[in-house]
């Protein structure tokens, strides 16, 4: 099992804390903690911590519509109809690599459990698994209300993917969505 963090911004070795894992929580940064589930399957986790309250960023993590507006490299968000009256959204990823166009497409049933928690978990698409949540908790600042976020996912390309290329991506797309997510946050206000 391989776990890797990486702080947006930072380009020089992190810190190891006493247990002697890497460690770098920064406040005003995105940690990533990647782990090697298998040979081709990995489990991804960003948090960062977002001054506003949590029913502000549950807004606009629930608004899936509108993430195309804010979040990098996602080229669709839109909602289906689900059989079972559920929420399923499609979701597609687009960018360039090499001078190659790479675009990820997904189908995802998600599971809402207000204010904490957003399940998804992939029903068709570009990988053969595709799995994980949005998790929300409050934390105070003072008198105002914070909302600590992480989101965790498990991802197993399909064997025409490279898991390095798939990895390495979602690492760097996972720390500007969540910044873009802060910032959002930042420029809304709450109705």
């Amino acid at each position: 099992m391989t776990t890797e963090n990486n702080t947006v911004g930072l380009d020089f070795p992190t810190p190891m804390d006493e247990s002697g894992l890497e460690s770098n929580l920064i406040a005003d940064q995105v940690t990533i903690q990647v782990e090697k589930l298998s040979e081709r399957q990995r489990q991804i986790t960003a948090k960062v911590q977002i001054p506003h309250p949590v029913e502000k960023v549950w807004k606009i993590l629930t608004d899936y519509e509108a993430l195309t507006e804010f979040i990098p490299n996602l080229a669709k968000s839109s909602l289906l109809e689900h059989p079972n009256g559920g929420i399923r959204i499609e979701q597609i990823g687009s960018q360039s690599l090499l001078n190659f166009k790479f675009c990820a497409h997904v189908v995802l049933d998600l599971e809402e459990i207000f204010p904490k928690l957003i399940n998804f978990e992939m029903v068709e698409g570009d990988f053969k698994g595709f799995s994980g949540f949005w998790c929300l908790e409050p934390y105070s600042l003072g008198e105002h209300q914070g909302t600590n976020l992480c989101y965790n996912i498990q991802v197993w390309p399909k064997l025409t993917m490279p898991i390095s290329i798939i990895e390495n991506r979602l690492s760097k797309d996972l720390q500007l969505n969540l910044l873009a997510i802060r910032q959002r946050a930042g420029e809304l206000s709450i109705s």
